[in-house]
């Protein structure tokens, strides 16, 4: 499949359309969609909105992008990950179908999962955006149940945009007329251009601030909408971001009706891989027993802002120390930044196998420039054995890269 793939990604949807039409046109037949998009948090707030329909006992599909350790993390059917065999069949389908023609891994596989989905019974559908929204490969769905955005930031400016508003309207391409969005805590720059595409699609906005509430009080997730007040456990995945995910969830959760015996099990049973992920046993844990080891898989500006304040919240006394691994497309400056104030250190690693990966030199020169004292390290492993040889009980942060956070999970399984 990769020899398909064309020298340059050219966001159209024309390919997908081809394909599908060749497979009989699945998008056509999937149960009701859930659609989302945004810059970060859709993978969080996907698996609580998961969490919450399958405690109902509803049988959910889900397609969610990149995977960590194996691809099959990507497609959920009815609530299983799809086994080997089922994959390789949907794969040698889409292949024989495409026909030779130019197409992206991220199309093909797209396809593959959506006539997956057409051909197992469910009650929902999760589509998590791959890249934007407009023309992404998954805006698809000529009339999905709902549609969600969450926070728009500054990222992947060579394909969406230079500016704020510009990747918001990339963004918001995910609305359809007539159909409900839920809309997360938002700049206002980035809001503005969001409510007037859904103003020009008749599509009624459900917008945090202005529809809905949510926060912490007193350790309970408290959610407020038109309907009422709900009382929830807190969100079982850690950091402040994620008390606005949640909060996006929940809406999402209550514009499809479910109890609020559903929404809590979104909060409590939520599981998200290397999203400020404790890790607690294997050879990493081992080699730093008296330390703390966390993953997060978080990348740009936006997502640096957020590690700084879920560390920041965490009980203090332990030194923060980041290991860190990027790759070249990314800005690392503006990543590194906000984290300045919360770590003592910092291990610049290479992130292995990745040929865009960012020369461990230059994160160490980043993060160097950016106030936090840095050094190089050939391996996680030598990075964290380290820090632990000289801060015993440091809070040890691996970060900066999914691709990173998924090489962890293979090597510490």
């Amino acid at each position: 499949m990769m020899a398909l793939h064309p020298k340059i990604i050219d966001l159209t949807l024309d390919r997908m359309w081809r394909l599908l039409a060749a497979l009989g046109h699945p998008e056509r037949d999937l149960p009701p969609v859930i659609h989302i998009a945004g810059t970060n948090g859709k993978g969080s707030t996907l698996a609580m909105i998961r969490a919450g329909l399958e405690a109902e006992g509803h049988r959910v599909h889900a397609y969610t992008s990149p995977h960590l350790v194996r691809f099959h993390e990507r497609i959920r059917l009815g609530g299983a990950l799809i086994d080997e065999a089922h994959l390789s069949a949907l794969l040698d389908e889409c292949y024989a179908a495409n026909d030779g023609a130019p197409i992206t891994y991220f199309e093909i596989t797209t396809c593959a999962a959506l006539l997956a989905f057409a051909r197992h019974d469910a009650d929902f559908t999760l589509l998590e955006v791959g890249l934007g929204g407009r023309l992404d490969a998954t805006n698809v769905i000529e009339r999905p149940a709902l549609t969600v955005i969450t926070p728009v930031s500054i990222d992947h400016q060579q394909y969406l945009g230079e500016t704020l508003p510009e990747i918001a309207g990339e963004k918001a391409g995910i609305l359809k007329r007539g159909v409900p969005a839920i809309v997360a805590r938002q700049e206002e720059a980035a809001l503005g251009v969001i409510e007037a595409r859904a103003a020009r699609l008749g599509a009624p906005l459900l917008a945090r601030g202005q529809h809905w509430h949510g926060w912490i009080e007193r350790e309970r997730m408290i959610f407020q909408d038109e309907r009422g007040l709900l009382d929830l456990p807190p969100p079982a995945l850690v950091g402040a971001h994620q008390v606005d995910n949640a909060g996006t969830a929940l809406a999402a959760l209550r514009a499809l009706d479910v109890s609020q015996e559903g929404c809590a099990a979104a909060m409590r049973d939520a599981q998200w891989p290397a999203r400020m992920q404790r890790l607690r046993e294997g050879p990493l844990v081992r080699a730093a027993p008296e330390a703390e080891l966390w993953l997060d898989g978080g990348h740009n500006r936006a997502a640096g802002q957020m590690l700084a304040r879920a560390l920041a919240a965490l009980p203090q006394g332990r030194p923060v120390h980041l290991v860190c691994g990027m790759l070249a497309t990314k800005d690392v400056a503006g990543y590194l930044a906000p984290l300045a104030a919360e770590a003592r250190g910092l291990h610049a690693v290479e992130i292995p196998g990745e040929t865009a990966t960012l020369p461990a030199a230059a994160t160490a020169a980043a993060a160097t420039a950016a106030g936090i004292a840095a050094q190089s390290a050939p391996s996680v492993a030598q990075a964290v054995a380290g820090i632990a040889s000289k801060a015993p009980h440091a809070r040890i942060v691996i970060c900066g890269s999914l691709y990173l956070a998924g090489q962890v999970l293979r090597d510490n399984g």
